[in-house]
């Protein structure tokens, strides 16, 4: 038993097994928007490659908001980051234009880091990975407007349901199942009125169950036109 024991240690010691990859070789993506006088004056994103998102209104705050992208959506945004070259060429369109707020994006993998810093940019590409940062946002700020409301302010629950459901209908949500233990907790629950009730209920169905997009399908190529008539309009 005791070779056994020492035959085992000398194989693991000597020839060490390969350690599995770690979280830190998966790219991460950071965002944050500075704009002094706004409401919160600063947000951040921290999107890991799986799709978990964190959300922040404080570089050190400890309790962020966390949700997961689809593994459609984190593909898109990490595929835009990947078209801005991880931010290794500028944003910043330089034109003289009204302060917006400055925007810091940074890609990091392992102790590789690259970012960028803009007001207002042209780029088509970073404009669209801008808007994907901003809904996360914006998504977040929903959720806790009905967290609060439903705690504290029961009346005030259908109102926070209407927004949330408005920016459901513009495509502004991301991480959707974050809300559903909030919309069922209203929705079953006799203490909010009989609307923000059915309301949640409905919005929850929608978020569980949503309606697929119709595919499109290629306009009908056009047939001859009749030789001698303009447009192939015929004249009377």
């Amino acid at each position: 038993m005791r070779h056994l024991f020492l035959l085992v240690f000398l194989l693991v010691f000597q020839f060490p097994m390969p350690l599995p990859a770690v979280a830190d070789d998966a790219p991460r993506l950071f965002y944050s928007r500075t704009f002094p006088g706004s409401k919160p004056a600063y947000m951040e994103i921290r999107l890991l490659r799986d799709g978990t998102a964190e959300y922040r209104e404080g570089p050190q705050e400890d309790d962020p908001i966390v949700f997961r992208l689809s593994p459609a959506e984190t593909d898109t945004v990490f595929a835009l980051s990947d078209k801005l070259d991880h931010f290794g060429r500028e944003l910043e369109s330089g034109l003289k234009v009204a302060r917006m707020g400055e925007k810091l994006m940074r890609w990091e993998k392992g102790a590789e880091k690259h970012e960028v810093k803009f007001n207002y940019t042209l780029d088509a590409d970073g404009n669209a990975l801008y808007d994907w940062f901003e809904k996360m946002c914006e998504s977040a700020l929903l959720y806790i407007d009905l967290e609060r409301t439903a705690k504290y302010d029961t009346l005030g629950v259908n109102q926070a349901i209407l927004r949330l459901e408005a920016a459901w209908d513009r495509r502004r949500l991301v991480g959707k199942e974050q809300y559903l233990k909030l919309l069922d907790r209203v929705a079953n629950n006799e203490r909010y009125i009989n609307m923000a009730r059915e309301r949640a209920g409905k919005l929850a169905a929608a978020f569980r169950n949503p309606i697929p997009e119709p595919e499109k399908t290629a306009p009908a190529p056009e047939g001859p036109k009749p030789a001698g008539t303009p447009n192939g309009i015929r004249q009377q």
